[in-house]
């Protein structure tokens, strides 16, 4: 039996993806923000939260915070993907076999931590810049890009801010990565091993959507958290996840763990769908490439070694 090659792709295909997908869904990681930073019992839906934000603020700060959502994708994302894929390679190549559940979870939570860890400071910078509209005017940060809100965190409160919430943060990232690529991988496999989906893009749509719905539920809680933590002033940053939990719990209740879960799916559920479409389009064009390479380098050789023997045969008929 031919031994099948497995394809090797470029590191930051993932990334790459994730970036196109963040531009598109951008408004409603906005909106997710502002609903789980809405402190208390009130109860605002997400298209409510949309229009007060056009109509209070201008229809562009919906996408306030682009450059560090983009900055945050281009580190955590790329990160996440590479090493997920890495690490699946290396164990298919030791095993000749696909890698099973329990090791594609864990290459998802060495590859998440490892993404996490890399996305933190840009997903502070993109909390901050997206929350910025619904603070009064004297506590806005009022960051101009991504990088500005960069350097002006390092200078204004030090490095380590950077990283504020980065337990909560990691811990989402390996929740996100195993929830988010573990089951597209399984869904994917489900349909292709079981029905009669062919592999191509309504395959693609079809799990990343499945993929999105497990990986907000499962993600919202330490999400929620997350954001609690990192939009948090000065005065009150020192508190720790388990306080800003218990907190929560006592005060608003077990929902609040969910609060901006609608659009929290809206939005993921549009980026996994892109994200993975975009990526599998990104391989196809990569192997669409990598044969015209072949081919034309198998015609070289062929014209080369054509051209030899011509030459070699004329010498002979020459000598004789």
């Amino acid at each position: 039996m031919t031994a099948v090659t497995k394809k090797n792709y470029p590191f930051y295909f993932g990334g790459a993806a994730s970036c196109v997908a963040a531009v598109v869904v951008h408004p409603f990681d906005l909106t997710k923000v502002r609903l789980q930073n809405t402190k208390g019992n009130a109860r605002h839906g997400m298209f409510t939260t949309m229009l007060k934000i056009a109509n209070n603020e201008g229809f562009f700060r919906l996408y306030a915070g682009l450059s560090a959502s983009i900055l945050r994708q281009a580190t955590y994302s790329t990160v996440r993907f590479g090493v997920y894929e890495k690490l699946k390679d290396f164990i298919s190549k030791g095993s000749n076999k696909k890698a099973n559940v329990g090791e594609l979870l864990i290459c998802s939570s060495i590859a998440g931590a490892l993404g996490g860890a890399c996305g933190n400071p840009g997903d502070v910078i993109n909390v901050r810049m997206q929350n910025d509209g619904q603070l009064p005017p004297q506590q806005r940060r009022n960051y101009k890009h991504a990088i500005d809100g960069i350097i002006r965190i390092t200078k204004e409160e030090g490095t380590s801010a950077l990283f504020r919430g980065v337990g909560p943060n990691i811990n989402r990232a390996i929740l996100m990565t195993s929830s988010q690529c573990v089951s597209y991988d399984i869904f994917k496999s489900l349909f292709l091993n079981h029905t009669s989906l062919k592999d191509g893009i309504f395959l693609h749509l079809t799990s990343s959507v499945l993929a999105g719905l497990v990986a907000t539920t499962v993600c919202s809680p330490v999400d929620v958290i997350k954001t609690r933590i990192m939009s948090a002033s000065t005065n009150d940053h020192r508190m720790s996840a388990t306080a800003i939990t218990k907190q929560m719990f006592k005060t608003e209740g077990i929902a609040s763990f969910f609060k901006g879960w609608t659009p929290a799916f809206i939005r993921l559920g549009p980026q996994t769908i892109i994200t993975f479409v975009v990526l599998e389009q990104f391989k196809s064009w990569y192997d669409i490439l990598q044969d015209k390479k072949q081919s034309k380098n198998n015609s070289n050789t062929a014209t080369t070694t054509s051209l030899t023997t011509s030459k070699a045969t004329s010498k002979v008929a020459a000598a004789h």
